[in-house]
């Protein structure tokens, strides 16, 4: 679901201060919004920006 146009988001840039890029990763690649959203919130993210992410993986879910 993610691609090349994430690199260097600010969700990517918070996700990388605590360490969770990768686990982030892992659970859009298994569809598991939960951990996705715990990640970010722990990461510090945005409300708005969460709900946008969680969107757009469930968009790309089909």
């Amino acid at each position: 679901m993610l691609d090349d146009t994430w690199d260097g988001t600010l969700v990517l840039e918070k996700l990388a201060a605590i360490d969770k890029v990768d686990e982030f990763f892992e659970a859009v690649d298994e569809d598991d919004f939960a951990l996705a959203e715990k990640l970010m919130k722990a990461a510090r993210v945005d409300a708005e920006t969460i709900a946008h992410v969680l969107r757009m993986m469930a968009e790309a879910e089909g």
